[in-house]
């Protein structure tokens, strides 16, 4: 094996380049506190697994008997880091479903203001979007959707997927923008089905609380209402933990499925 990946140097490039900047805009992988020289190995050998059922026979005339660089052989590179791109973008608008979420009842719970800086997506988050989001990744790690996304997943997008295939998109099809409004829009629609059972009971809390404190404004029950939303919040979480659980997994299911027609489409077969 390792002969053959000498041979074929600049097709295990190619390999090693998709894989890298997958695992550079996924979610977890990407984070800062995992070293470079980690990411770089652990493509390196994603690829050395991989690079035996690869077919790039479609890349075999312009690749240099020679095996030196050519501005061919560059753009392909670029090509195989967008495709690498592409599905690991993908994955994060998956997961920022989760954190919107977060951020739709932060605000009514007055948690709004406490916003610390969330390591999986590299951003200022309130403190329950990142909640959301860490019982997500965990999710994902448990249920082994990891090991379905870079055994299934990524070997099937090599199988049907070169660089030729965006150009052929933006050409003709134009699959991959309506592919990402489509994300984009059920992202809002996953995070507001996750998020709609706390806003809808801390909407009737604060309802509750004006009416009582216009009723009887020497009660102060708005000085109240801040714990009482509190506790209520976590509650419902704690209660709706098993259903938020399987929603997650739903919104993973969903995605994958997705994401897989997306590697259908772009390889030339219907969705």
């Amino acid at each position: 094996m390792l002969d053959q990946v000498l041979s074929q140097a600049p097709v295990f490039l190619l390999v090693a380049i998709r894989c890298f900047s997958l695992l550079m805009t996924l979610p977890l992988f990407s984070m800062r506190n995992i070293p470079s020289a980690a990411k770089v190995a652990l493509a390196g050998f994603m690829a050395f697994n991989i690079f035996g059922q690869v077919d790039y026979s479609a890349y075999s005339k312009f690749l240099a008997p020679e095996q030196t660089f050519t501005a061919q052989f560059i753009m392909l590179m670029a090509g195989e880091a967008l495709l690498g791109v592409i599905t690991g973008f993908y994955i994060t608008i998956i997961f920022a479903a989760f954190s919107t979420a977060g951020q739709f009842f932060a605000f009514q719970m007055g948690f709004s203001a406490s916003e610390v800086y969330d390591a999986l997506s590299q951003v200022e988050n309130p403190l329950m979007g990142q909640y959301l989001n860490l019982i997500a990744m965990l999710i994902f790690m448990q249920t082994r959707l990891f090991q379905k996304l870079f055994l299934g997943g990524l070997i099937s997008s090599f199988k049907t997927l070169n660089a030729f295939s965006i150009v052929n998109d933006m050409l003709s099809g134009a699959v991959l923008p309506r592919f990402f409004m489509r994300g984009l829009s059920e992202l809002f629609a996953n995070a507001l089905v996750i998020s709609l059972p706390i806003m809808g009971t801390l909407m009737l809390i604060t309802i509750s609380t004006g009416i009582l404190s216009k009723a009887a404004p020497q009660m102060n029950l708005l000085s109240e209402g801040f714990p009482v939303m509190l506790l209520t919040s976590f509650f419902i979480l704690t209660a709706l933990m098993p259903s938020l659980i399987d929603a997650f997994n739903r919104c993973f299911d969903g995605g994958f499925a997705r994401l897989e027609q997306l590697v259908l489409a772009l390889g030339g077969k219907r969705i």
